[in-house]
């Protein structure tokens, strides 16, 4: 074939310079496979040494950010760790007071009237405690406590999981460690705060208590309902025993109310309480502690529960009266107390009910929407004592706090000046109209009866006398005569002095009548009889106190008969019980106040009637309903007692003729050879049927 390069050619063929990549020639064989190997494994390799390169430098960035992150975070977590510790509460509180003292209250005869405060058991150890207590809490609240490091993570995951399944918070993740913490040194709120304080707290207390110190604890100060705390108080609230004599049954309960106190405490809602210790129980199963038939058997040994009634309601007038007087007698006290008072709760329940019946059936229709009654011992001690018709309407006592008019109840005082200024029963003085410094009293009725007696003047409440009296006697000495029977109110200075103007209370004027019961020995009027500690210690006990003798002998005497007239034949005739007894009733302007205050030698009781904003009643007097309250209580109150002669009724004198004896008094006088004689007076009763006459 003849070559195109030669000259007789058209065209001619031009060489591109090669540009690394082979170029086969024509009639050349091409290189081999082999050949090209080498330089693909190269460039692999290339590759991968890049590769390791980048990836080095991807792990070195992470690892340097890990660190800085990690230092950051602590430092951080230590700054939020510090905020946090900043306000943390005094550790030491642990072992402080963290409760105000109880005070229990009994009545007359030992019976529980109330209890106030916290009431905190012994504390005990957890070797003290039975062990199905400790299985039975541990069983329902942490049972994981003897394992975990006082914030037990795997309960914590599982309440998060039941929680988010069920879309609301029904389980807790709370440990017995964190509830300590909670509970003694922060508050309930549910706040970051708070929970990671709680979490601090918790992992201290870890650090600082053994397991069972911390059991211990929790036991010792945990809320279990109806006011107490500890399991040594909820045993003798709820069970009346030790804690150390608990049954399985008992134990349960117990650790049943760790949940919700007040809403299980068996004297609140027996049936949830029941149905509550039952769950218990079902845990101890689920947890190992119990076999099924020991909880059956357990369930079978249920204990019958007996609480006490609770007092009458009317109670609380005393109570609240009573309370803050005992940091009187032992200052400020940082224990449990019990205090002995003299309240008798058969009386009290006898004023209560008498006082309600006649005050709404009859005292609503008068317009008396109001009353009250105190009883004393003639030595004075609270025996009764009812501040109005309804404590839950309303707590004011009317019996200690309210300042009354008592109109003629004063009188006793204003006879009783006269007769130390030297007057007699029988001595006369004319009812007729009189005007002291432009003021004239008028007689209840406005009709007068001329000359009376001081006697007849007392028992018909005759206004005209009674100023005269007080006028002659001089006002000075009625007030001093006030004061010295226990009345510390104001006294007004003008002559209506006489008529009970002044603004006084009904346990006032009831302790001055008491002075009369109790021999002419002033009274004041008391509550407590002894106060000791929870642990039995006598702390404080009444031994006699009082003003001594503000009556002379023959003075009370006097007043004895004086003031039994007033029942016998005149204006409290309503109040008769047929024993020996004397009284006087009251009534102040326009029937304001109707009083009846009177005594026999066992009882001296007081009675008020009227409206809290001292609107008129519907002629309501002291001879009405305030006589016959004192009458109803007065018959109950002496049933099963002997009838006795008022004391002081038998006077001691020089001579026969020292003063002239009221009547039915007995006079025993001592001859000039040393020996008694008995002068017997006239009847009294005799001279009574002769007829007073009778007034309100």
């Amino acid at each position: 074939m003849a070559s195109r390069s030669g000259k007789g050619g058209g065209s001619r063929r031009v060489d591109i310079p090669s540009t690394g990549r082979t170029e086969t020639r024509r009639g050349s064989k091409p290189k081999s496979a082999a050949a090209k190997k080498p330089k693909k494994a190269f460039k692999k390799s290339s590759r991968r040494k890049d590769s390791r390169k980048k990836r080095g430098s991807l792990l070195g960035v992470f690892v340097k950010g890990a660190v800085l992150a990690a230092i950051w975070g602590g430092v951080s977590l230590g700054g939020v760790i510090g905020w946090y510790a900043i306000d943390l509460p005094d550790i030491d509180r642990l072992s402080a007071a963290t409760r105000r003292p109880s005070i229990t209250l009994l009545d007359r005869a030992g019976g529980v009237i109330a209890t106030f405060g916290d009431l905190y058991g012994r504390p005990i150890q957890t070797d003290e405690m039975p062990q199905t207590l400790i299985e039975a809490v541990l069983a329902t609240e942490d049972r994981r406590f003897f394992g975990h490091f006082g914030i037990d993570v795997i309960g914590l995951a599982r309440a998060m999981w039941v929680n988010l399944k069920s879309g609301r918070i029904v389980q807790g993740g709370s440990t017995i460690t964190q509830q300590i913490a909670k509970n003694l040194f922060l508050t309930p709120e549910r706040t970051i705060r708070r929970k990671i304080q709680e979490s601090m707290l918790s992992l201290w207390l870890e650090r600082r208590f053994t397991k069972a110190q911390l059991l211990a604890i929790y036991l010792n100060r945990v809320y279990l309902g109806a006011g107490t705390y500890g399991v040594e108080a909820a045993s003798a609230k709820y069970f009346n025993k030790s804690t150390r004599d608990l049954s399985l049954y008992e134990s349960a309960l117990i650790a049943g109310l760790l949940k919700a106190p007040s809403r299980f405490a068996p004297t609140r809602n027996p049936e949830l309480s029941e149905q509550r210790t039952a769950q218990i129980l079902a845990n101890m199963v689920a947890a190992g502690y119990l076999t099924p038939a020991q909880m059956k058997n357990a369930k079978q040994a249920m204990p019958k529960l007996k609480f006490s009634k609770a007092p009458p309601r009317s109670t609380r007038y005393f109570v609240d009266w009573v309370l803050p007087r005992i940091s009187g007698y032992i200052g400020g006290a940082d224990h449990d107390l019990v205090v002995a008072t003299t309240l008798d709760r058969t009386l009290q329940k006898n004023a209560e009910t008498n006082l309600v019946e006649l005050a709404e059936k009859e005292g609503l229709q008068a317009d008396a929407r109001q009353a009250a009654l105190i009883a004393l011992s003639p030595e004075g001690a609270i025996r009764a004592m009812v501040g109005g018709r309804d404590y839950g309407d309303s707590q004011f006592n009317r019996a200690t706090q309210a300042r009354r008019q008592p109109g003629s109840a004063f009188k006793l005082v204003v006879y009783l000046a006269a007769l130390e200024s030297g007057m007699r029963p029988e001595d006369t003085f004319q009812d007729a109209p009189v005007t002291v410094e432009g003021w004239s009293p008028r007689n209840y009725g406005g009709t007068y009866v001329g000359a009376v007696s001081l006697k007849e003047a007392l028992a018909r409440s005759i206004n005209s006398v009674a100023v005269r009296v007080s006028e002659r006697s001089g006002r000075g000495r009625v007030r001093e005569a006030a004061r010295r029977l226990g009345i510390t109110s104001s006294l007004p200075k003008g002559p209506a002095l006489a008529l009970g103007t002044a603004g006084v209370s009904l346990m006032e004027m009831t302790g001055a009548y008491a002075a009369l019961a109790n021999e002419g020995e002033g009274v004041w009027p008391y509550g407590i009889r002894e106060i000791h500690s929870s642990e039995g210690e006598l702390l404080y006990r009444r031994a006699g106190s009082g003003p001594g003798r503000v009556i002379a002998p023959g003075n009370v005497a006097r007043l004895h008969d004086m003031l039994s007239a007033v029942i016998a034949l005149g204006t409290g005739q309503a109040a008769w019980i047929g024993r020996p007894a004397a009284g006087k009733t009251g009534t102040s302007q326009d029937f304001r106040d109707a009083w009846f205050i009177g005594y026999s030698a066992d009882l001296v009781t007081g009675v008020w009637f009227g409206n809290d904003n001292n609107t008129p009643m519907a002629k309501v007097t002291g001879g009405g309903l305030p006589a016959r309250l004192w009458r109803e209580f007065m018959l109950v109150a002496h049933q099963g007692l002997a009838p006795r002669q008022l004391p002081g009724a038998r006077l001691v004198a020089t001579t026969p003729e020292a003063f002239s004896a009221p009547a039915g008094i007995v006079v025993e006088a001592e001859t000039s050879s040393g020996e008694r004689e008995i002068h017997p007076g006239a009847g009294f009763w005799d001279q009574l049927m002769s007829g007073i006459g009778i007034g309100r």
